[in-house]
C-alpha cells in the first residue's frame, strides 16, 4: 500500500484558510461560525455517505475518512462536527423512504442525537409511540435539522425485554420543532460543536420514524450501508484523533523552525529536541498507515465475497483503538516542547491539544 499523504493532500487550501479565518470566533460563540457552515453545505461533507438521490455525496468509507481527518486537521471542532453529523446523516440508509424524503429535502439537512438509551417510548398502538426522555452531547445541535435517540420500549406500563432479559431498545427520529435544546455544553476544548443536550416530553411519533441499525436492516443497497456500525463508528472517531495530532505536530515543527533556539538551548539540544519530534512524526503515520491498510482491507473484501470478514472487522476496530492511541500519546510526549505557548489559551496549540483531550474521551476510542 501507498504511504498516506499529509492530511492537506485532500482539501483544498481555500476551504483551509476559510476554516481557520472563524476557528476563535466560532469558540467564542460556542457554534461553528456561519462561514464555515456556508463551507460545510457547498461541499456537502454532512452528507458525506448519503447517496445522491438524497443530495449526497455518496463516497465509500475510505474516501470519506480522507475527508474527515483533513477537516480535522483544519480545526478539531468542525472535524468533529462534520464527523458525528455526517455519521447520523449515514443513518438515511435504515429510514423509510418516506421519511427519508421528508428529511432530506435540503441541503442544509443535518441529523444530530445520542446512543445513550435514556428516553422511554411507550408502545400507543401498532403504529403509534409516545416518548419523553432526554438525551447529553448532541454534537451539532445548534444548527441540526431533526435529532436521532435511543429509547426503551414500554408497554402498558411495564418495560419490554428480550429472551435474555434484557431492555429492548430501538432508535427514534424527531423533527426540530419537538426536541427543546439546552445550551449545557462545558467541556474544555470542541467547544464549537455545540454538542448540547436535548429532550423531548409526550411527543407522539408514527412508527415510520422508528428505525434499527442493523446492516441486515439497511432500506438502501449501497456498499456503505452494509459496513458494520461499530467498525464505521472506530474509524471514523480514530481519524478526527489523527488529523489534530498532525496539525499539533505541523505546529511544533513550525515553532522548532521560528525560534531562536539558540538562545535557549545548546546546538545538542536543539537537535535533540529535532529528533524527538520526528520520531514522534514518524511513530504516528505508522499508526495510521497500519490503520488506512486493515480499514482498506476490510473494504475491499465486499467486493471479492459480498461480506465484511470478522477477522478483516476486528483488524480495523484494533487499528483504530491504536491510531487514536497513538495520536494521544505523540501529542503528549511533545506537549513540554511547545514552550509557554502551549498554556496559552488562545493560541492554536493549546486549542489543539484541548480538543484532542476532550475528543479522546468517547468511549469507543478506549481499549
Amino acid at each position: 500500500m501507498d504511504s498516506i499523504p499529509h492530511p492537506s493532500f485532500f482539501i483544498d487550501s481555500a476551504s483551509v484558510a476559510i476554516i481557520r479565518q472563524y476557528t476563535a470566533k466560532a469558540e467564542q460563540m460556542r457554534s461553528l461560525h456561519p462561514g464555515q457552515l456556508a463551507l460545510i453545505y457547498k461541499n456537502h461533507w454532512f452528507n458525506l455517505y448519503v447517496p445522491d438521490k438524497y443530495g449526497g455525496l455518496g463516497v465509500s468509507l475510505p474516501e470519506g475518512l480522507k475527508t474527515e481527518e483533513s477537516l480535522a486537521w483544519i480545526d478539531g471542532s468542525i472535524g468533529w462536527t462534520v464527523t458525528l453529523c455526517s455519521g447520523a446523516n449515514w443513518f438515511v440508509g435504515f429510514l423509510s423512504p418516506g421519511t427519508a424524503a421528508i428529511l432530506f429535502c435540503s441541503e442544509k439537512v443535518c441529523l444530530a442525537g445520542s446512543g445513550r438509551a435514556s428516553g422511554i417510548a411507550k408502545i400507543i398502538s401498532d403504529d403509534e409511540y409516545e416518548i419523553s426522555g432526554s438525551w447529553q452531547y448532541a454534537t451539532g445541535a445548534a444548527h441540526a435539522t431533526a435529532f436521532t435517540a435511543n429509547c426503551h420500549l414500554e408497554k402498558e406500563g411495564s418495560l419490554l425485554r428480550d429472551q435474555n432479559g434484557n431492555a429492548l431498545v430501538a432508535a427514534f427520529i424527531f423533527l426540530r420543532n419537538e426536541v427543546k435544546i439546552n445550551e449545557d455544553w462545558k467541556g474544555m476544548g470542541m467547544i464549537a460543536t455545540s454538542s448540547n443536550s436535548f429532550e423531548v416530553s409526550g411527543v407522539r411519533v408514527n412508527k415510520n420514524r422508528r428505525f434499527q441499525i442493523d446492516e441486515r436492516k439497511a432500506v438502501l443497497p449501497d456498499t456503505i450501508y452494509q459496513y458494520p456500525f461499530l467498525q464505521f463508528a472506530e474509524s471514523t472517531l480514530a481519524v478526527n484523533m489523527s488529523g489534530m495530532a498532525i496539525h499539533f505536530m505541523d505546529l511544533l515543527a513550525e515553532q522548532l523552525n521560528e525560534r531562536n533556539l539558540s538562545d535557549y538551548f545548546t546546538e545538542d539540544h536543539r537537535h535533540s529536541l529535532l529528533l524527538r519530534s520526528e520520531a514522534a512524526r514518524h511513530k504516528h503515520q505508522n499508526a495510521r498507515e497500519r490503520f488506512y491498510q486493515a480499514l482498506q482491507i476490510s473494504w475491499d473484501r465486499w467486493d471479492d465475497r459480498k461480506d465484511f470478514a470478522t477477522p478483516a472487522l476486528e483488524n480495523v476496530s484494533r487499528t483504530s483503538r491504536h491510531l487514536a492511541s497513538t495520536s494521544r500519546e505523540v501529542v503528549d510526549e511533545l506537549f513540554p516542547l511547545c514552550g509557554l505557548v502551549a498554556a496559552d489559551l488562545a493560541s492554536a496549540t493549546n486549542r489543539v491539544w484541548r480538543n484532542l483531550h476532550t475528543a479522546c474521551l468517547h468511549p469507543l476510542l478506549l481499549g
